[in-house]
């Protein structure tokens, strides 16, 4: 197994004022030549979005997009007709295709909105445009892995045009999980969201994250009640 730690403060950062934003792969103004992507993931954004502030309405095309409110409530709208509000505990899906274009911004004007955003390189190419959004049961993530997507539209959580999967997973202090690899050839991307865990050998703490390839299974051991998110792609892609 291969394992890499990617440590939170090496993490790119911008602060736009009504934005501040960390960056796991390079991104925008912030380029690190080591850290384009792993595999079919080409960008975790951790962002931070202040009251009624956001982003207007710009464009995408041939990626899939997935956004995970953690605390606040963000508002979308897009080309595609959709308008919607979610809130931590849901997950939200765009399938950008031949191209769409939207917003996003703080619902709430005197309250922070924290997210992850995700991007991961679509297996199709131009396909039409996709949006989609699911209410998540957060029981169903304690001391286990829930599955919040996969390539499965009839499975558990959101889909993508990719072999790929995610997971969230809320461990308390003492437990341990194992992770199994869903497809061969398929590498994952840890991410701590809160707390300390025991991966491989390495202690990750809160905005950690470990990148593990060539393996078929791992095991989370939490030091402290904990968050995690799992991110599991295809390390070679179309």
């Amino acid at each position: 197994m291969k394992a890499t730690v990617h440590r939170a403060e090496d993490r790119g950062y911008a602060n736009h004022g009504w934005l501040e934003a960390n960056h796991s792969f390079s991104f925008a103004s912030w380029y690190n030549p080591e850290k384009i992507n792993f595999g079919a993931l080409r960008v975790l954004n951790d962002d931070r979005i202040a009251g009624g502030a956001g982003f207007p309405k710009h464009p995408h095309n041939n990626m899939e997009i997935i956004t995970i409110p953690l605390s606040g409530k963000l508002e979308h709208e897009d080309s595609m007709g959709n308008k919607a509000q979610i809130a931590a505990g849901e997950v939200q899906v765009m399938s950008a295709g031949t191209g769409v274009t939207h917003s996003e911004y703080n619902a709430l004007q005197n309250e922070e909105l924290k997210l992850f955003q995700i991007w991961i390189f679509p297996n199709k190419q131009n396909v039409v445009p996709r949006y989609d959004e699911l209410q998540l049961n957060l029981e169903d993530r304690v001391n286990r892995l829930q599955q919040i997507l996969s390539p499965i539209p009839d499975d558990d959580g959101v889909w993508i045009h990719q072999n790929a999967w995610m997971y969230m997973s809320n461990l308390y202090k003492g437990k341990e999980i194992i992770y199994t690899i869903n497809m061969k050839g398929n590498g994952v991307f840890v991410m701590v969201i809160s707390g300390k865990v025991n991966i491989n050998n390495q202690f990750l703490s809160s905005r950690d994250a470990i990148a593990i390839e060539d393996a078929t299974s791992f095991t989370v051991h939490s030091q402290q009640d904990s968050e995690l998110l799992l991110i599991e792609v295809p390390m070679i892609f179309q």
